[in-house]
């Protein structure tokens, strides 16, 4: 009897919920692979790798590690658990060891999604009042979803959990890819993230790339096949 494949650790960005995955979910169960969705907390980079990395290693068997969007920042971190095997950035961040995702952006042009954030203030961990951030309801088709219809964009846009602002400046306390074979998949039509940072954190990762023209950011909903075929490629290559 063949061994069984590596289990899929899907890890979901900022604005967002597992529920982002559901298609490439689909996808991979119908291929026989084992798959679980992370809850990430987006409180932060360091809160939010530290769970990952508990879920982790609670998993039995090699993992192949996936992030969506911010998604990217946590699995940099979190993958250096032993039982991972090869990272999937998707849409994501790949930042460096001591690099934040401001200092990644900061060197290319400014994606469309800045400056239309709302702020909001939660109570954190101690008791301080700390700010978090949504994209403003009327933005977030076209800076988050433009290839989804506009009907489920309207509702991804009011069911968004909003993301820490300590997640754009906290460094990433390791660099996974260091050590781990990659995979990345850049949307060509991103307006969240910008497609260059996808594809320079690709690179410098060297990742097995492919890009898909004039796919947003909310790729893994309007593009869950072509997801779902790198992760297999990913786990194939893996197991």
């Amino acid at each position: 009897m063949p061994p069984a494949p590596p289990t899929v650790v899907l890890v979901h960005g900022g604005f967002t919920d597992a529920a982002v995955w559901l298609g490439v979910i689909d996808e991979l169960q119908r291929h026989d692979i084992p798959v679980l969705a992370v809850a990430n907390p987006l409180r932060g980079l360091v809160r939010d790798a530290t769970c990952v990395a508990s879920v982790l290693s609670q998993v039995e068997g090699p993992v192949v590690l996936v992030g969506h969007a911010y998604g990217g920042a946590v699995i940099t971190v979190a993958g250096t658990a032993d039982n991972v095997v090869g990272l999937v950035y998707v849409a994501a961040y790949v930042p460096e060891e001591g690099e934040s995702l401001r200092e990644l952006d900061d060197r290319f042009t400014a994606s469309p999604l800045v400056g239309r954030l709302k702020p909001w203030t939660y109570r954190a961990v101690g008791g301080e009042d700390a700010t978090e951030f949504s994209i403003t309801p009327e933005a977030f088709p076209v800076a988050f979803a433009a290839d989804v219809s506009p009907s489920v964009a309207k509702v991804l846009a009011v069911t968004q959990r909003p993301l820490a602002a300590t997640a754009f400046t906290e460094p990433a306390s390791a660099a996974a890819w260091r050590t781990r074979p990659s995979w990345a998949l850049v949307a060509g039509a991103d307006r969240a993230i910008s497609p260059d940072v996808e594809r320079f954190g690709a690179q410098r990762a060297g990742a097995t790339t492919i890009e898909l023209d004039g796919a947003s950011h909310a790729v893994t909903v309007s593009r869950p096949t072509s997801v779902a075929d790198l992760i297999r490629e990913a786990v194939r290559a893996t197991g």
